[in-house]
C-alpha cells in the first residue's frame, strides 16, 4: 500500500507584518494538515523587496524546509550572502551563471525521505533570462536521482506561461505551483499525468492593499506614472497557499487544496 506525503506551500510573504502573521497562523495549519514538508516563498518580506538571513532564520525556526524567492530577491543586497551560504534558500535557477545561490535543493524530511524543490522564473513581461523550460529539463535528472517527489515554484507573470509550464512538466514532477502575481487563481487541478498545478497560490500579507502595497502609493504610481517608494500596507491580513498530497511511491499528486485564511467575506446576493 502506497503512503502519501503532505507538502504545505505558503505563498509570497509581503512585509514584516506578513511574516508576523505567518508566525501566528502557521502553527494552526501545521496542526491541521500535519505536513511532512513546508515550503515558503519569502521574496517580499523586507519592505516588500528581498530577504535577509534574519528573516530566513525565522522561517526555518517556524518549520520551513526550503525557502523560495523570485526576481525581487536581487533588490536587497543583503540577500546575496544569504543565497551564497544557505543552500535551502533558493533563487530562480535560470538566472545567468555568476549570480550567487542556486535554484534547487534536496530537502531531508522525516524517516530519511527527501523532497526536491526547484524554482525557475518566467520570461514573459519579466527579465530576459535563460529559458525556464530548458532549464527545468536540464536539472530534472539530477533531482530525480535523489527522489521522485519534485515540487516546482514557477515564479512568473503571464498566466499562459505558467499553464504552459504545467503541461510541459506534467508527469515529470509532483507539482507546479505559480508565484509572483500575488492573486490566487481558481484553476487548481491534477493534470492528466499526475502533476498538481495552480497558476498562482496567492499572497500572504495585507489585503487592504494593491498586491500588498499601500493603496495610496499604488494609485499615485498608476495615475501619475512616476516612481513612488514601495511601502507595504498593514491591514486585512491573510495567508495564502496550497496543500498538496503526493503518492510517495510514484511521486504523483493525489490532491491539491488551495487556501486563503481567513477567507474573504462575501455579501449576500
Amino acid at each position: 500500500m502506497s503512503r502519501s506525503l503532505g507538502i504545505l506551500f505558503i505563498g509570497d510573504i509581503v512585509g514584516h507584518i506578513g511574516l508576523a502573521f505567518v508566525k501566528r497562523t502557521l502553527p494552526e495549519f501545521i496542526e491541521k494538515y500535519q505536513p511532512d514538508c513546508i515550503i515558503i516563498n519569502g521574496e517580499n518580506i523586507v519592505n516588500g523587496k528581498g530577504l535577509t538571513a534574519k528573516e530566513a532564520d525565522e522561517l526555518f525556526a517556524l518549520g520551513a524546509h526550503v525557502i523560495t524567492t523570485g526576481n525581487h530577491i536581487w533588490e536587497n543586497w543583503q540577500a546575496r550572502p544569504l543565497l551564497a551560504n544557505s543552500p535551502l534558500v533558493l533563487r530562480p535557477h535560470n538566472y545567468p551563471p555568476g549570480n550567487p545561490g542556486k535554484g534547487y535543493a534536496i530537502a531531508e524530511i522525516s524517516h530519511g525521505r527527501k523532497v526536491a524543490v526547484l524554482q525557475v522564473q518566467g520570461r514573459t513581461y519579466m527579465q530576459a533570462i535563460d529559458c525556464p523550460f530548458r532549464t527545468a529539463d536540464a536539472i530534472l535528472p539530477k533531482l530525480t536521482a535523489h527522489t521522485n517527489i519534485v515540487i516546482v515554484d514557477f515564479h512568473a507573470d503571464a498566466t499562459a506561461e505558467k499553464m504552459a509550464m504545467g503541461w510541459h512538466l506534467d508527469g515529470r514532477v509532483s507539482a507546479v505551483l505559480g508565484t509572483h502575481t500575488h492573486t490566487q487563481t481558481a484553476d487548481a487541478q491534477i493534470l492528466p499525468n499526475g502533476t498538481a498545478f495552480i497558476s498562482d497560490v496567492g499572497m500572504t500579507g495585507p489585503y487592504d492593499s494593491v498586491l500588498g502595497m499601500d493603496k495610496d502609493i499604488a494609485l499615485k504610481r498608476f495615475i501619475l506614472q512616476t516612481a513612488h517608494k514601495y511601502v507595504p500596507a498593514e491591514n486585512n491580513m491573510k495567508m495564502c497557499g496550497a496543500f498538496v498530497r503526493v503518492d510517495e511511491r510514484t511521486g504523483e499528486a493525489i490532491s491539491i487544496e488551495p487556501f486563503i485564511y481567513p477567507e474573504f467575506s462575501r455579501s449576500k446576493v
